[in-house]
């Protein structure tokens, strides 16, 4: 959903589009590494997780708001992030 959006990206903002990249790829890499770890590791990684979510989420406002995309390009990956949070939400609190 967001890979046919980053050349659109890249050629108005190649700083914010990476970090769009950045962060979004952070999303599965700390859900991969919290899915093998135990405790508190588990925890801190789903948080790591939530907070690149968020991240993701506030950069493509920023692109938004400065005009290099529009709302309906954005409207799934929101909804996904939403859902990938409320998902991380539920595994980072207790039992």
């Amino acid at each position: 959903l967001l890979r046919p959006l980053m050349p659109r990206l890249r050629r108005f903002d190649s700083s914010l589009a990476n970090q769009i990249a950045r962060s979004a790829s952070s999303i599965a890499l700390n859900i991969g590494e919290g899915e093998h770890s135990s405790g508190g590791t588990r925890r801190q990684r789903y948080l790591s997780a939530a907070g690149s979510a968020n991240e993701t989420c506030s950069a493509l406002k920023v692109a938004l708001v400065w005009g290099y995309l529009q709302r309906q390009d954005c409207e799934v990956l929101f909804q996904r992030l939403d859902h990938i949070l409320a998902v991380l939400w539920k595994l980072t609190r207790p039992a």
